[in-house]
This record gives structure tokens, C-alpha cells and sequence, in this order.
């Protein structure tokens, strides 16, 4: 019964004029910069986060949620129509997806997408709302030491799962944890690495950092590598799939969900592994592999209801834990402290309407997408003809205006400019950027629970393994890192997790 009260909650929260009217600019945001190749959710909320400082906490979080999960939806549609994924968690979807618009079947492709999203979203809100609740009972049992070695197996996982090199995943948790320690000690209040500038007293920037290594370096890289977008078609028709299609797609839908929501909560980005990982799954079961890559129904309902089942399963060890599973999460906490909001457990128990109001969005923002994505289908094909040439100086003088209005200081500028030109370096050398914001998150609660843990045992640093929970987390965390050092799985990652051209 309690289940069914909150959810009342959440509906009226949402449901108000204002919050509708933030989701629905939302969702039409992500769709858009999901239908522009290059810019990504990431980006566009490290953009944002500025402005969220103005509106009201719940309202500024399902904005901010809405343009994450219209991503994955705007996402597919450039990798239908073009061959190019508008996000990361799309790439998959554009194998056989593009396939089905050379064939003629770019609106039946879309309707497929949009509906598999749509189901995918549905089920995995509902399980949020199912599971959110018991795990922040779980929680709010945890002390500092759980709450330690929950971090390191958070940044682990985001290690285990980020592209590319490990090693190069690891150097990048590590320089987020390093610079995650600039300001003041929390305890003695001695000021860190701030280079004698008093403005860093209070650490670097959260939003200045985001903007830098995620907006600022994009922007860099796609103006080095932009090329022509050719659309396939100028007019989309036939948005209904044909009576066989349906009955190809459902199988494919309810496994990609299962899948997606599964491997959504796991730190370091389930959305894009989730799209992987469902369509190994769809290809292997299918009795025709050979259809694969040539217009396959179940290329692309699996991997679309994948990508957006994990990306709404991505929010519960956010609402539950305060711990981000993804760069957009790490981005989501900022928010959250930016509004003065302590993420964690608590906030289900001290501010329920903000809790349960961004559960009761997510259904809300998925069926407006539905509604508006197939008949704005021929406004996004025309937005894929403006140059990015046109499009970055708009850009970076709304980063520079929203950066500095947070604060009015000028060195957020110079962090930008400076954190910019780091990303793009990052880039350049195949750095992933996501750990090294994860450990920049969750440096300042990882130090300050370690301390705390090894204050309240008074220097025992046997106090993490001798709590069960505690012990079992750090075990966790170890046997995650042994793995992924194995032969074996290292091939495997290198397999699944191709850099997209």
C-alpha cells in the first residue's frame, strides 16, 4: 500500500503545470542533442547544470533527467536515418537500423525504436519504484566504513567497464580523486593545492570541471573531424511496423528490458553495455544470424529497449545510495548540490515529493516522448542539415555566461578553458573522462568517510574488514579487479567495447 501512496505523490509532484512544462522542455532538449551528432547528454547537462541553480530542486532534476533519457531516444534516430549514433548506447542500433532505411523501412525502423524505448522506459521506471524503496532502507543501516568501500566498488566498476585501456581507466579515477582533494581539509580546515588563489578555498568548481572535460573538449573534437551528414531520406512514411515486424520485435523488446535493467545499476555506463550486450544475445538466439547487420527487426528492438532500460535503472544507486553509475549521474549529483541537497538515502525519508516526484517524471517523460518523437521526425531530419560550424559558438558562449553566473568568478573561466584543453588531450590519447569524474564525485565522500570510519575506530584500519558488509563490498571490489586483468576478459572488453569512428 505504501508503494501506491508514494507513487500518488510522485504523480501529483510531476504532474504539476510547472513540472510538466520542465520535463517536456527536457525531453525535447535530449531528443534534440540526441539527434545531433557529437554534443551527447553529458555534455549538454554539464552545460545546463548553471542554469538548474535558478529553479526549484525537483523540478531542475526531472529536467535534467528528461534530457538524459530523450538522448537515448534522439540517439536512434540519426543512426537510422544516417548511420550515425547521436549517443554512444545508439551505436549499436545503426547496424541494422540503417539497413532497414536503405530497404525503405526507415519509419517502421523509428516506430520500432520509439516503441521498444518506450515499453523498456515503462518497465524499468516501475522497477525504480519497486526497488528504490527497500534498498534505502538497506542504506540508511550503512556507516562510514560501508559507505567507503561501497565507493571504491563504485569506482572499480567504472573502471571494469569504461572503454579502452585499464590501466588508462585507472590513471583516470586516480587524477579525479587527486583533483577532487583541492580547497579546504575538512577537518582542519588547512587549505590543499589551491596555488595560494583564495577562490579555490572551497575546491574546484564542479560545474566548470564538467563543462571543461565534457562540453568544451566535444566541442574541440568534433570541429577537428567534422564531416558532411548526408540524411538518407528528406520525407519519412510508413511510421506503423507491418503486422510481421511487430510479432519480430516483441521477443526482442522484453529480452532487451530484462537485460537493460539488469546491467543499468552497474557503475561505469550500463546503457552502452546493456545495447552490446542485447544484441550478442538477440544475434545468438535468432534463427537467422545471417539477417544481422543486413535490416534485422531484432537488431534494433534489443538494443534499443536495452540502452533505455539502462538508462532508467541507472537512477536507483543514484536515489537510493547517492552514488552516480554514470558520468550523467556523477552530473546529476552536482545538481543535487548545487540545490543543497545531500545525496543519499536521505533524501527519500526527508524529501519524498522530490524522491518519488522524479520517479512518477520518468513514466511521464516517456510517454510524451512516444507521443512527440514520430511526428517531429521531419524537424530532427532538417536539424541534421545545419553545420556544426554554425552551431559551437552559440555553444560556447552559453558554457562561458552559465559558468560564470553560478558564481560571477572569473577563474570558473579559466577552469573551463583550461579542464577543455585537459579533455581534449584526454581525448587525443584515448583517455576515457567519465572515471576520472566519477572519482572527482565521489573523492570529497570517500575521503571524508574514511576518515570519519578510521576516527570512530580510533586508527584501526581493521574496522573495514571486520564489518561484514564492509568486508564484503572491498571483497567484491578486489575480485572485480582481478577479473578484468585476466586474458581472457581483457580480449573480451576489447571485442565488446569498439571505439565508434
Amino acid at each position: 500500500m505504501d508503494l501506491f501512496s508514494n507513487l500518488a505523490l510522485g504523480f501529483a509532484t510531476a504532474g504539476t503545470l510547472d513540472n510538466l512544462l520542465f520535463c517536456l522542455i527536457g525531453v525535447l532538449l535530449g531528443t534534440l542533442i540526441g539527434v545531433l551528432p557529437g554534443i551527447g547528454a553529458t555534455a549538454t547537462i554539464a552545460m545546463l547544470l548553471p542554469i538548474t541553480f535558478q529553479l526549484e530542486p525537483v523540478s531542475s532534476l526531472i529536467m535534467l533527467a528528461g534530457i538524459y533519457y530523450g538522448a537515448q531516444y534522439g540517439g536512434s534516430t540519426t543512426a537510422i536515418l544516417i548511420n550515425m549514433p547521436g549517443e554512444s548506447s545508439s551505436a549499436v542500433t545503426a547496424i541494422d537500423g540503417y539497413q532497414m532505411a536503405r530497404k525503405g523501412r526507415a519509419g517502421a525502423a523509428l516506430a520500432i525504436a520509439a516503441l521498444g524505448s518506450f515499453f523498456a522506459g515503462t518497465v524499468s521506471t516501475f522497477l525504480v519504484a519497486i526497488f528504490a524503496p527497500p534498498l534505502t532502507a538497506i542504506a540508511l543501516q550503512f556507516g562510514s566504513a560501508e559507505y567507503f568501500s561501497l565507493m571504491i566498488v563504485g569506482l572499480v566498476s567504472s573502471i571494469a567497464l569504461a572503454h579502452g585501456s585499464v590501466v588508462k581507466a585507472l590513471a583516470m579515477v586516480a587524477l579525479g580523486l587527486l583533483l577532487g582533494l583541492v580547497g579546504t581539509d575538512i577537518y582542519t580546515g588547512t587549505p590543499r593545492f589551491t596555488l595560494g588563489i583564495r577562490e579555490y578555498a572551497d575546491g574546484l568548481n564542479f560545474v566548470a570541471l564538467a563543462v571543461g572535460v565534457f562540453g568544451v573538449a566535444e566541442i574541440l573534437r568534433n570541429l577537428e573531424g567534422e564531416s558532411t551528414r548526408t540524411v538518407l531520406m528528406a520525407k519519412v512514411s510508413g511510421l506503423l511496423p507491418s503486422r510481421q515486424e511487430f510479432k519480430e520485435m516483441i521477443a526482442p523488446v522484453i529480452r532487451g528490458t530484462a537485460i537493460g535493467s539488469a546491467l543499468g545499476i552497474l557503475p561505469g555506463g550500463g546503457a552502452i553495455l546493456a545495447s552490446f550486450a542485447s544484441y550478442t544475445v538477440e544475434k545468438r538466439l535468432s534463427k537467422t544470424p545471417g539477417e544481422f547487420g543486413k535490416g534485422a527487426v531484432a537488431g534494433v528492438a534489443g538494443p534499443e529497449s536495452a540502452n533505455n532500460a539502462g538508462a532508467q535503472t541507472s537512477f536507483i544507486p543514484l536515489l537510493t545510495l547517492g552514488i552516480p553509475a554514470n558520468p550523467v549521474m556523477a552530473l546529476m549529483v552536482g545538481a543535487m548540490i548545487i540545490q543543497g541537497i545531500v545525496p543519499g538515502p536521505n533524501v527519500a525519508t526527508e524529501q519524498p515529493a522530490l524522491f518519488w516526484g522524479i520517479i512518477a517524471s520518468m513514466w511521464i517523460g516517456n510517454l510524451m516522448l512516444v507521443i512527440l518523437n514520430l511526428p517531429l521526425i521531419g524537424l530532427w531530419v532538417k536539424l541534421l542539415t545545419v553545420p556544426y560550424y554554425v552551431l559551437f559558438p552559440v555553444i560556447m558562449a552559453f558554457c562561458s555566461i552559465g559558468v560564470y553566473s553560478v558564481n560571477a568568478n572569473v577563474y570558473d573561466l579559466y577552469a573551463v578553458a583550461f579542464f577543455g584543453l585537459i579533455g581534449y588531450v584526454l581525448a587525443k590519447l584515448r583517455c576515457e573522462p567519465a572515471p576520472l569524474l566519477l572519482g572527482f564525485v565521489l573523492g570529497p565522500l570517500l575521503e571524508e568517510n574514511l576518515r570519519r570510519a578510521m576516527i570512530l575506530s580510533r586508527g584501526d584500519p581493521t574496522t573495514f574488514v571486520t564489518r561484514p558488509i564492509s568486508a564484503t563490498l572491498l571483497a567484491i571490489a578486489v575480485a572485480v579487479l582481478i577479473v578484468v586483468f585476466l586474458p581472457s576478459v581483457k580480449k573480451k572488453r576489447e571485442e565488446v567495447f569498439v571505439e565508434e569512428a
